[in-house]
């Protein structure tokens, strides 16, 4: 095991809650493996960079030593997660569960150590229990505790429903705790509910309650909006080399340190004499850029490709496929957001409108170098990505 103050330092890296730091000292001064959990819902197929943020976590707690326990809630996800969501969620069926949390699995050994990884199903505890059990569960909380968590009190105070179901989410991902034993729960900002309810849970049951360790939602692309598909500001962990590398270069300069600090494992002090290089025009952003491109593309899709994708970036935007001094081009948004084919139009890439819709059918309009397929694609304000129409016409476009 490591000493305790160089731990601390690396599982404090990038975080935002550390609850209790007290409590999680004397821990690790015992020097046995802490148990450390993290749940995620299989309610997508594939995962992109933001949810990598706690899988990076749960590396560097296993490079410490600890034991690592990766929770697929294929019960929890039947529920439907309310955090932050102002309607109720639709619930998955059993089928696309089980079918997204395979596809979980092979994804997040690209990150954790499998012979050193502990993958449980919450389904294994929460079917063998009965309506009796839940009962009991349910009164170790209450309402009043319940509406204290901002979203459900805002719904609560604006007449919006709250299904009785809804309730028992923070009460069931609490007592996977209790049936795991956890140290250590991590979750993002959005989850510290939950995750204190884990706490109180394992008080109940006569367990030492778990440290909680929060970390931030991840900006996407476009540096203002959480990280999502739908929003296209996303790199999936599954995208194409080429593609990933593409997209990464897009980010700002400013992003480009936030995704260095939860996302990349080269050690804080080389980041941090990069950034002060970059501040005193010692070093050009776009070649620690190509840095953080590389680890993270070497990082899903092998060394090799990570070489690759450089070589082929490198090949196209700076030895004539695209210019290297982009005209960098600002547009306003209609209440935060814009038609791609006005975009296009507003920023010169097309003559009109209509030839922009025409060019998307064609095949030839491109962001980040991804082909756009749909016509009624909307992007939002904040976003600032490369558009190519064709061969010849390129530039960066911010929407504001």
């Amino acid at each position: 095991m490591h000493p305790v103050e160089e731990s601390l330092k690396l599982i404090k890296r990038g975080a935002v809650d550390l609850l209790l730091e007290e409590e999680l000292v004397e821990r690790l001064k015992t020097g046995r493996p802490l148990r450390v959990k993290a749940g995620f819902d299989p309610t997508a197929p594939d995962l992109h960079l933001g949810h990598t943020v706690l899988i990076n976590k749960l590396r560097q707690f296993q490079d410490l030593g600890h034991h690592v326990m990766f929770l697929i809630g294929d019960f929890t996800g039947m529920i439907g997660d309310p955090t932050g969501k102002n309607i109720t969620r639709k619930p998955l069926t059993r089928e696309e569960i089980l079918v997204n949390a395979e596809t979980y699995r092979e994804q997040v050994f690209k990150i954790l150590d499998p012979d050193r990884t502990e993958v449980l199903f919450n389904s294994a505890w929460f079917d063998r229990m009965t309506p009796a059990d839940f009962i009991h569960l349910a009164a170790k909380h209450t309402v009043a505790r319940m509406l204290e968590r901002d979203d459900f009190g805002k719904r609560y105070a604006s007449g919006q429903s709250i299904a009785l179901h809804e309730f028992l989410y923070p009460l069931v991902q609490g007592y996977d705790s209790v049936a795991m034993c956890a140290d250590v729960e991590l979750g993002g900002t959005d989850q510290k509910f939950n995750l204190l309810v884990g706490r109180e849970l394992q008080k109940h049951y006569g367990q030492p309650p778990q440290i909680v360790l929060t970390m931030p939602i991840l900006e996407g692309l476009d540096g203002v909006q959480k990280m999502s598909k739908s929003l296209c500001n996303y790199v999936g962990i599954r995208d194409e080399p080429n593609e990933m590398f593409g997209k990464l270069m897009s980010i700002s300069d400013d992003l480009m340190w936030r995704y260095f600090e939860l996302l990349s494992f080269h050690p804080i002090g080389e980041i941090a004499e990069w950034r002060r290089q970059v501040d005193h025009e010692h070093l050009n952003p776009r070649d620690v850029k190509f840095k953080l491109a590389e680890e993270l593309v070497a990082r899903f899709h092998g060394v090799e490709a990570g070489r690759h994708a450089l070589s082929a970036f490198i090949e196209r935007f700076q030895k004539g496929a695209l210019p290297e001094d982009l005209a960098e081009v600002q547009v306003r948004s209609r209440d935060g957001r814009l038609p791609i084919a006005n975009l296009l139009k507003e920023s010169g890439l097309a003559a009109s409108t209509s030839e922009a819709l025409r060019l998307i059918q064609q095949g030839a309009v491109r962001i980040n170098g991804e082909r756009v397929d749909s016509r009624d694609l909307e992007l939002t304000a904040g976003s600032r990505h490369v558009y190519q129409v064709g061969k010849r016409r390129a530039a960066k476009v911010e929407i504001v």
